[in-house]
């Protein structure tokens, strides 16, 4: 029955992200806070992902339990645990994806900022460690406030000589998970059959969904709905630590999320053409140094940043409207990175 199941979950995972079972390169993934909130869920589905041939799990502690928990998985990638500052070295080394949801979580009554202090300093430890020890692989971050952990650590890879834009990404993915979930909700359209690109930023009002280009179109949403769509995209991480009542924040959500990123770079990686997903990168689409839309994902990492397309009124002045939180934002992070 167990064999079956995973049989059932991986073709799930295959449909629903085109994951391929042929043969692929050997590519190692390594997840940084795998005994976490989603670190633990994120380690399972990468686990299951067939383009994934080793996976390392590290984290301050803890790392061993979960490592041998997911390593009993009858599924291709072998599995080990890292922990300790003494292991981060080993942990790394090899890696062509290195996946960050190291730190705190959130909880009520916090914002993003309110995680920075000791959001920022894990990952400029972390960043310093893969400038030493995996300076080419594709660095993917979900450690918040990535408006800010982005640019801190593009910092640290400047000061390592190991800079590279096209493979520093901000994992801005749950916020289209969610803009195609409530999206087809309201519009009663099928959830598996919905893009919404999301803009700007990864928190707040930074989050830009742009629902005047959805697919597919629906006449039946009014701005009223656009609007109050909008507003719960930008506070989709507030109504689940809500939800939880100060017990935890989007960790099973926010995993799946990771995975589908993580599999999009591993394709690109891999040379699948056309593999396009929204990502806060190093870019030129606005006057700010960073800012997430659509990226084309290549053997690079980033082939691509693509525009913002024709806006709505609406959307314009959303636009307008995050530029100025996420310019302070992104320049507390390089603050950050050189002041301490």
């Amino acid at each position: 029955m167990r064999s079956s199941l995973l049989k059932s979950t991986s073709e799930l995972l295959r449909r629903s992200r085109g994951y391929s079972s042929t043969a692929n390169p050997e590519r190692k993934v390594a997840i940084l806070g795998a005994a976490g909130g989603i670190g633990q869920p994120l380690a399972l589905l990468m686990k299951l992902n067939p383009l994934v041939s080793s996976l390392s799990l590290y984290d301050i502690a803890g790392t061993v339990g979960v490592a041998a928990d997911v390593s009993h998985i009858n599924s291709p990638a072998l599995v080990k645990g890292f922990m300790g500052d003494d292991q981060l070295g080993e942990a790394l080394e090899g890696s062509d994806v290195v996946i960050i949801p190291a730190g705190v979580p959130r909880k009520p009554g916090m914002t993003r900022d309110d995680l920075f202090n000791i959001n920022a300093g894990i990952v400029k430890a972390l960043s310093t460690a893969i400038a030493k020890h995996c300076p080419n692989a594709l660095v993917n971050m979900i450690s918040n406030p990535v408006n800010s952990t982005v640019p801190i650590a593009a910092e640290v890879f400047k000061k390592a000589g190991t800079y590279d834009e096209k493979k520093l990404f901000g994992v801005t993915t749950l916020d289209v998970v969610r803009a195609k979930t409530f999206y087809a909700g309201k519009a009663g359209v099928p959830v598996t059959e919905v893009n919404v690109p999301v803009v700007g930023g990864h928190a707040g009002i930074t989050i830009l969904p742009l629902f005047s280009q959805a697919t597919p179109a629906s006449n039946s949403l009014s701005q009223e709905d656009i609007v109050a769509l909008t507003k719960r995209t930008q506070d989709g991480g507030t109504e689940v630590v809500e939800a939880k009542a100060g017990k935890g924040s989007a960790t099973l959500s926010m995993a799946y999320a990771g995975a589908v990123f993580a599999d999009a770079c591993l394709k690109g990686l891999n040379g699948v053409p056309d593999i396009v997903e929204c990502s806060f990168v190093q870019s030129t689409v606005t006057e700010l140094p960073f800012f997430a839309s659509k990226v084309r994902l290549g053997k690079n990492g980033v082939e691509e940043v693509l525009g913002l397309g024709e806006l709505s009124d609406f959307e314009k002045k959303g636009l307008e409207n995050l530029k100025g939180e996420l310019k302070a934002s992104i320049e507390k992070g390089i603050k950050f990175a050189h002041g301490n």
